[in-house]
This record gives C-alpha cells, structure tokens and sequence, in this order.
C-alpha cells in the first residue's frame, strides 16, 4: 500500500510538472499617467517644478505569465526611481501579482522634466528639514499603488502569446557622443542634451547605437504588445517647468495611433548618447526629433521576423552587479 501510494504521488509531481512546463506565454499590458500636480519638485528637485503640462508622463508595463512566476517590466516616463523608491515600487507589484521582486523590472526614461523617486534620500533630506524637496512624497506613494493595481489587472487580463517578433531601424540625426575627443585624447567638448556651441555641434557625430531595436508578441497575427529601445537621453527643450515626455513620448504616441498597437518605450540615460549635436535648443527640434525616431520605429516594425514561441522558451536571470568605489572617493571617517 505503501509502495502505492508512493507511486501515485510521484505521477501527481510528474503530471503538475508535465503541466506547468505546458503551461502557455500569455501576456498583459497597462498604461497610467505618472504626471505629479503643479507645484511639485522635478528632476529630483534640480529644475523648475510643475507649472505647466505640456503632455502627460505615462508608465507603461507588461506582465508575462506562464514561464514560472510572473515577470514585470515597467517603464516609467521619470527621471530616476533609486534606491528605497526601487524597492517599494518593485515589492508593491510583486506583491499584486504574486511573483518575486526580482523578477519585476522598473525602468526609467530620464525626461528631465519628470520627477524622480528615493525613498532613501528623502529620509535624509527631512533629517535636515528638506522633506519633499527632491520629489512629492504623496504623488509617489500613491503611484505605487496605483502601479500595482494596474499590474494585478494586466495579469488578469492577460491574452495569449504565440510569436514573438523583432526588428530594427536607423534613426537619422538624433543621437550623438556627448564627449568629443580632441588629437591628444582628452575631451574637448562635452555635448549636453542641449549644445549652443556651434563649434561643438559641428563636430563628428561620435559613436552612438543609430538603431531603434523593437520586440513584440503576438497571438498568431494578432500583435499584442511592442517593447521598442534606442540609446539616448530624451531631452530637447526642457528645465523650464513645462513638463513633457519629450520627443520619445511624441514618437511612442505617434506610433501607438499609427499601428493601434500598445507600445512600451524603455532607452534610459543612455550613457555617453544626447541629442547635443542636433540640437541647440530650439522648441521645433521636438517635434523634428520625434518625427525622426518615428520613422525609424515604422521601419523597424516593418523589417520585423516572426518566430514561435511557448513558456518553455522564456528565462528569467538576475546578477547581482557591484561597481568598484571611485578612486575618487576620500573616506572622511
């Protein structure tokens, strides 16, 4: 009896792993404005605040279920979440979807005319009477909530998934190296998002990334979601306390009415990639830039290659990463 029962336990294991190995890719998908009310700090309280909104601040994500626990990739139209504000907006989701935190990825797209969000700094700025100067605290909290919640619902609402696509297409006169190297090695110019320097701006474009790479999932021919990436801080015109999502925004819109396709941005800082070449700050290099970084996304969704894909097919691996201490650093113990 033993035996048996032994037995029928060890097929009830080999049939739920038979199961949870068949289970199918699904995918859920979630949009919300993240834009704080007027008045409040941007840019983690090193620009103008809010007077004015331009265009919303949107954060978008996708769930994907049926490869082990639920995995999240949000991206958010901020400038930076660090540290404790990390944290919280990755438990929070986590918790919502019934996953690890680890597996829930938050990305932002570093707008300057966004807020940021670190819990952290903030418990060190009250400690000297600062509270809230970086970000606001409430607006914060709330988003998380809010975040999560839309995470829970995009779960729930997940649809299948039998294909994924990718693609890729040049963008023209957009990025460009923020440092220029002059004969000796040494910087000689240094392009910000913004650059007046005509002399600066006439240099090489530099080495940049000058493709907009797209990843998206479909139900046979059905599309439902794109995941898009091009190297660049996505700043024009900005500072000012107007604020927008900037040209990544426009061309993300652009394309999600052109297609009618949900369509997710992620491009973050982009190290050593601004658009300082291109642009001297004129408020029409927006729109121009958007324009251009359009018609490289159409272009990659129409070079995109199709291919199967099941549960089996997805991973999800995490590396811690520990930068060395700056040389820089003089410990004042």
């Amino acid at each position: 009896m033993r035996r048996l029962w032994t037995c029928l336990v060890g097929l009830w294991v080999a049939s739920a792993a038979v199961i949870a190995a068949a289970e199918p890719l699904r995918i859920g998908t979630f949009s919300l404005d993240g834009t704080p009310p007027v008045g409040s700090p941007l840019c983690d309280g090193l620009v103008r605040p809010v007077a004015t909104v331009t265009d919303p601040l949107l954060i978008q994500g996708v769930v994907l279920v049926g490869a082990g626990k639920p995995i999240a990739l949000i991206a958010f139209d901020w400038v930076g979440i660090g540290n404790g504000g990390y944290d919280a907006f990755r438990e929070a989701v986590a918790r919502r979807i019934g996953t690890e935190a680890d597996r829930v990825a938050i990305h932002s797209l570093h707008q300057h005319d966004a807020p940021g969000c670190d819990f952290d700094a903030e418990t060190i700025l009250a400690q000297h009477g600062l509270s809230g100067a970086a970000f606001n605290v409430v607006h914060a909290r709330e988003t998380i909530e809010r975040v999560a919640a839309a995470a829970e619902q995009a779960l729930r609402q997940a649809e299948p998934v039998t294909h994924i696509g990718l693609g890729k297409g040049k963008i023209e006169q957009v990025a460009s190296a923020r440092r220029v190297l002059g004969p000796d090695g040494r910087v000689k110019y240094t392009r910000t998002s913004t650059t007046r320097n005509p002399d600066a701006r006439a240099e090489p474009e530099g080495v940049i990334d000058p493709y907009v790479q797209m990843l998206s999932f479909w139900d046979g021919d059905k599309p439902r979601a794109v995941l898009s990436y091009y190297a660049i801080h996505p700043m024009s015109n900005y500072g000012k306390g107007e604020v927008s999502s900037d040209f990544i925004g426009l061309s993300r819109a652009a394309r999600i009415k052109a297609s009618g396709v949900f369509q997710a941005h992620f491009n973050g800082a982009g190290g050593n990639v601004t658009a300082g070449k291109y642009n001297d700050g004129s408020p029409e290099n927006r729109r121009l830039f958007a324009e251009r970084i359009e018609r490289g996304m159409a272009a990659a969704w129409d070079a995109t290659q199709k291919t199967p894909v099941t549960s089996a097919d997805v991973a999800w691996n995490v590396a811690a990463v520990a930068l060395p201490l700056s040389p820089r650093y003089v410990d004042q113990g």
